[in-house]
C-alpha cells in the first residue's frame, strides 16, 4: 500500500461521517502551544499555568495506575499464556469476565478508541470481491468478537487485473489503530472436534485473545481473527480448474475405452475368466498407464492448489505480522497510557480555554473554540469529546457550574487545589502498601 495523504491531512470525517476524538499531538507540543498562544501574557501566570498542567498529569497518571492493576487482575483467569491456580465455578467466572470488559472497554474509550460495528467489519469484507485474497474466519469455538478502532487515514492499494496484464489502483480506508478481543468459549461450550482446533492454536478453552494492531486496513479485519483460513478467489478457482478439464478430460475418454478390458484382465488372473488374449493384455497395459497418467495429473492440480493457496496463506500471515504490535496482558501498559495521554490532553484544553474565555461560556462553545484551534494550530479535525475532559475538571475540584455556564478556578486556587489532592494521594498510597 501507498499512502495519498500527507500526515497534517491524515484524519479527516471517519467511516460514520464525523471526525475521530483522538487527538493526535503531542502532549508536550499541546502545553506549548497552549502557552504560546499568548492569551496569558505575564511570565508567572504561564510558569503556573504550566504547573498546573504537570500536576493535573501527575494526579492523573496516579489514577491509571490503579485502573491498570486493575486490569492485570481482571485478566488472570483468562489469560491465555498462563494457567490459573485457583479455579471458579461458572457464575464466579461469568461475573469475572463481565469485570474485564467492563475495565477493558472504559479504558480503551478513555483512549479514544471507538468500538467498530459487526455491520461495519461485514461491509467491508464484501468489498474485498475484486481482491485474489480471500479468507474465512469460523466463529463457532468464541463466546464473542470486538473490533476497537482509533484514527484512520486512506490508502491505495495496487491489485492485479486483467489475469495480472493491468494493475488496478483501489482506495482503502486504514485505521491506525485497532484493537481486537476474542473470548474463547468455556469448555462445556465447545466440542470436541472444536476443542482439538483451539489444541493446535494452543488456546485454552475460556480464554480471552486481546491484541493490538497498527495501520490495518478496514478490508483485512476479518485477517486478524486467530483461526483465519485463506480460500481461493473465483478467479483462481477458473485458473486452476480450467487447464485440469483441458487436460484431464482426453485422459478419461481414453481410459473410457480401456478400462473394461482392463477389468477383465484382472479377472483372469483371479481366475474369474477361462483365458485372455493377447491384445486384450495390451490393452490392459494401455489402461494402467492410463491411470498413473491421471493420478500424476491428479496430483500436480493438486499441487497447483496447495502452492496457490500457501501463497495466500504467506501473504496473509505477513500482513498480520508486521501490524502487530501486542498481545494479550502485554498491551495494557499501552492502551492505559494511551488513555492517560488523551484524558491529560483533554483536560489541558478544556481549562486553558475555560481560564481565557470572555465570560462564562457553554459546552459547545467551548468544544467549537478547541476544535477550531486544534485545526488552526496543527491541521487536524477532532470531535472533541468536551464531556469527558469537563467530568475530569470536576472530579479534580476545578469546575464551577452557574446552569449551562462553565467557569474554572482561577489559577492560583487552582493550584492549591491539585497540591492538597496530590498530597492526600502521597498519603494514600503508604496506607495501600501496608494492606498489600
Amino acid at each position: 500500500m501507498t499512502s495519498t495523504s500527507s500526515a497534517a491531512d491524515r484524519r479527516r470525517a471517519g467511516p460514520a461521517g464525523d471526525p475521530d476524538q483522538v487527538i493526535a499531538v503531542r502532549k508536550t507540543d499541546i502545553l506549548a502551544a497552549l502557552i504560546d498562544h499568548g492569551r496569558i501574557a505575564g511570565a508567572a501566570e504561564r510558569a503556573q499555568f504550566r504547573q498546573i498542567c504537570g500536576r493535573v498529569a501527575a494526579i492523573l497518571h496516579q489514577e491509571y495506575f490503579a485502573g491498570l492493576d486493575r486490569l492485570r487482575d481482571d485478566y488472570f483467569y483468562f489469560n491465555p499464556e498462563i494457567e490459573p491456580h485457583a479455579g471458579l465455578d461458572g457464575a464466579a467466572l461469568d461475573r469475572a469476565y463481565a469485570d474485564l470488559v467492563a475495565s477493558l472497554t472504559a479504558v480503551l474509550a478513555d483512549a479514544n478508541f471507538v468500538e467498530i460495528p459487526h455491520a461495519e467489519i461485514d461491509a467491508a469484507h464484501r468489498r474485498r470481491s475484486g481482491l485474489r485474497v480471500e479468507t474465512v474466519a469460523p466463529l463457532d469455538n468464541f463466546r464473542e468478537v470486538r473490533f476497537f478502532r482509533r484514527g484512520h487515514h486512506e490508502e491505495s492499494l495496487e491489485s492485479a487485473g486483467w489475469f495480472g496484464l493491468r494493475q488496478r489502483i483501489t482506495p482503502v480506508l486504514v485505521y491506525d489503530d485497532v484493537v481486537l478481543l476474542v473470548a474463547v468459549k468455556p469448555s462445556n461450550g465447545v466440542s470436541r472436534r472444536g476443542r482439538k482446533r483451539l489444541a493446535r492454536r494452543h488456546l485454552r478453552p475460556g480464554s480471552v485473545l486481546i491484541k493490538y494492531f497498527r495501520n490495518v486496513a478496514s478490508i483485512d479485519l476479518n485477517a486478524l481473527f486467530p483461526n483465519v483460513r485463506v480460500v481461493l478467489s473465483w478467479a483462481d478457482k477458473l485458473l486452476l480448474s480450467g487447464p485440469a478439464l483441458v487436460g484431464g478430460v482426453p485422459i478419461l475418454l481414453k481410459l473410457a475405452s480401456t478400462i473394461t478390458v482392463l477389468f477383465l484382465v484382472i479377472g483372469f488372473y483371479f481366475g474369474l475368466s477361462a483365458s485372455i488374449a493377447d491384445e486384450e493384455m495390451a490393452g490392459a497395459l494401455a489402461a494402467l498407464s492410463g491411470l498413473v497418467a491421471l493420478g500424476g495429473f491428479i496430483m500436480r492440480q493438486w499441487l497447483r492448489y496447495q502452492r496457490q493457496s500457501l501463497k495466500y496463506q504467506k501473504e496473509l500471515t505477513d500482513n498480520v505480522y508486521f501490524r502487530n504490535v501486542n498481545n494479550n496482558a502485554g498491551i495494557f501498559d499501552a492502551i492505559v497510557g494511551a488513555a492517560e495521554d488523551q484524558e491529560c490532553k483533554e483536560t489541558f484544553l478544556a481549562f486553558y480555554f475555560l481560564q481565557v474565555a470572555a465570560g462564562a461560556p457553554k459546552p459547545d462553545e467551548i468544544k467549537g473554540s478547541i476544535e477550531s484551534w486544534l485545526a488552526e494550530a496543527f491541521g487536524i479535525e477532532v470531535e472533541f469529546k468536551i464531556g469527558a475532559a469537563l467530568a475530569s475538571l470536576e472530579r479534580l475540584g476545578l469546575l464551577q457550574r452557574d446552569g449551562e455556564r462553565l467557569s474554572v478556578l482561577p489559577m492560583a486556587r487552582a493550584s492549591s487545589t491539585l497540591d492538597r489532592i496530590w498530597g492526600d494521594l502521597l498519603k494514600e498510597k503508604p496506607a495501600a502498601a501496608e494492606r498489600v
